[in-house]
C-alpha cells in the first residue's frame, strides 16, 4: 500500500470523524508528519510519493526519534509527542487494514522514553495579587487582560480552552462557565462572584467589536479576531514579568502557572482531589495527585486576602474604582471640549 493516500485518510477521515480529536491535536500530528515523511524518504533514498506502508519499520522510526533529539535538540517530551502521532497512525492501520496489523503492532510496541517530571510552577497567593495589581486598566486592552487573568486563575483552564470560549458558554445568572476541553468534552464549572462580575462588565462595556467571523467568541484581540494561544501567552508573560523577578520566571510557565495555582489554592482550601480533577478537566486522577507531593507551607493571612479579593464585588475593587473615576474625568473633559 502506498503511504500518501493513507496519510490523507488519516487526517481527512480518521482523526476528525472516526476519533473526533480536536483541531489542536490534528495540527500537532500534522507537524509531526511534516518532519517524519521527508526523513523517511531520505532514509530509504526515495521520493515521498514513493513511500509505502512497508517502509515504516521500527528501525526507521527509532532513527527518526534519535534525529529529533540529536539534530533538532528536541526535549524528551517533544520526542514522545512525535512518536504518539506515528502510533495514532498505526492504530488507524490496525483498525482499517487487517493486512497491516503485524506492522502496526510493532510500531505500537515502541516504548515512550522516560523523562524527568518538571517541577510544578505555581504562583503563591501574594504573587497572584501582585500580578492583578500590575495591570493598567486605563490602557485600551487593560480591562480585558484583567478579566482574563482572573478567569485563568479562577477556572484553571488551559490557554487552548480560553481561546474557544463563546459568549453563550457563560451564564451570569447561575455563575457558571462551560469549557470545551481535551477530547471535545465539556465541563461546567462555577465561578467566583468577582470573576462573574468582571466578565459581565467586560462583555457589556469593554469587549472590542469583533469581526463577523468572531462575533461568538468571548475574548477578542486588537484586530477584532479571537484571542489566540500565543496572544494569551504574551499577555500572561507581560504581567508576570512586571510582578515577579526574572529568577522566579525561569521556573514557571506564564499561562500554565495560573492553572497550577488554581489547583494549589483549591488544595489549600480543603477541596478533594476529585473536585480539582473535575475543575481542571484531567482525564486521569493520577494527573491530579501530583499536587499532593508539594511541600505547601500555608500562609493563611495571605490566603485570606486572596479569598477576600476573589469573593469581593466590583465596587470594592480599588483598581475598578480608579478606572471608573478616570473614565468619568475623561467624560468631563470631552464635554468641556464640546462647548
Amino acid at each position: 500500500m502506498k503511504l500518501p493516500p493513507l496519510i490523507h485518510q488519516f487526517f481527512d477521515n480518521y482523526l476528525p470523524h472516526i476519533k473526533g480529536v480536536s483541531p489542536y491535536t490534528i495540527e500537532s500530528y500534522r507537524d509531526s508528519f511534516r518532519l517524519f515523511l521527508p526523513f523517511a524518504a531520505k532514509y530509504h533514498c526515495i521520493k515521498i510519493k514513493s513511500l509505502r506502508l512497508s517502509h515504516l519499520s521500527t528501525e526507521l522510526i527509532l532513527a527518526f526519534l534519535y534525529e529529533l533529539e540529536r539534530e533538532r535538540k528536541n526535549i524528551t517530551k517533544t520526542r514522545n509527542n512525535r512518536l504518539a502521532a506515528i502510533k495514532s497512525f498505526a492504530k488507524m492501520i490496525r483498525f482499517m487494514y487487517p493486512e497491516g496489523r503485524e506492522l502496526a503492532d510493532r510500531i505500537l510496541n515502541i516504548p515512550q522514553k522516560r523523562t524527568q517530571r518538571p517541577l510544578i510552577g505555581f504562583l503563591y497567593e501574594d504573587e497572584i495579587l501582585q500580578v492583578f495589581k500590575s495591570v493598567d486598566l486605563r490602557r485600551n486592552e487593560g480591562f480585558r487582560d484583567y478579566v482574563l487573568l482572573h478567569l485563568l486563575f479562577d477556572s484553571g483552564a488551559r490557554a487552548s480552552e480560553i481561546t474557544t470560549l463563546n459568549l453563550d458558554y457563560f451564564n451570569p445568572q447561575h455563575k457558571t462557565l462551560a469549557i470545551l476541553g481535551k477530547g471535545n468534552r465539556y465541563r461546567l464549572i462555577e465561578l467566583k462572584p468577582k470573576t462573574c462580575q468582571l466578565l459581565q462588565l467586560y462583555i457589556t462595556k469593554y469587549r472590542k467589536t469583533p469581526k463577523p467571523l468572531y462575533q461568538h467568541r468571548l475574548f477578542i484581540n486588537q484586530r477584532g479576531e479571537e484571542l489566540s494561544r500565543h496572544g494569551i501567552y504574551h499577555i500572561c508573560k507581560k504581567y508576570l514579568s512586571k510582578a515577579l523577578p526574572p529568577k522566579r520566571l525561569k521556573f514557571i510557565n506564564p499561562v500554565h502557572s495560573f492553572r497550577h495555582s488554581c489547583a494549589v489554592h483549591m488544595l489549600y482550601s480543603g477541596h478533594s482531589l476529585s473536585d480539582i480533577q473535575n475543575r481542571l478537566g484531567h482525564d486521569n486522577i493520577q494527573s491530579t495527585t501530583l499536587y499532593l507531593h508539594l511541600d505547601l507551607k500555608r500562609r493563611r493571612h495571605i490566603q485570606k486576602r486572596l479569598i477576600e479579593h476573589m469573593q469581593s464585588v466590583i465596587d470594592r475593587d480599588h483598581k475598578i474604582e480608579e478606572l471608573l473615576k478616570w473614565e468619568n474625568e475623561e467624560d468631563i473633559i470631552a464635554w468641556l471640549d464640546s462647548l
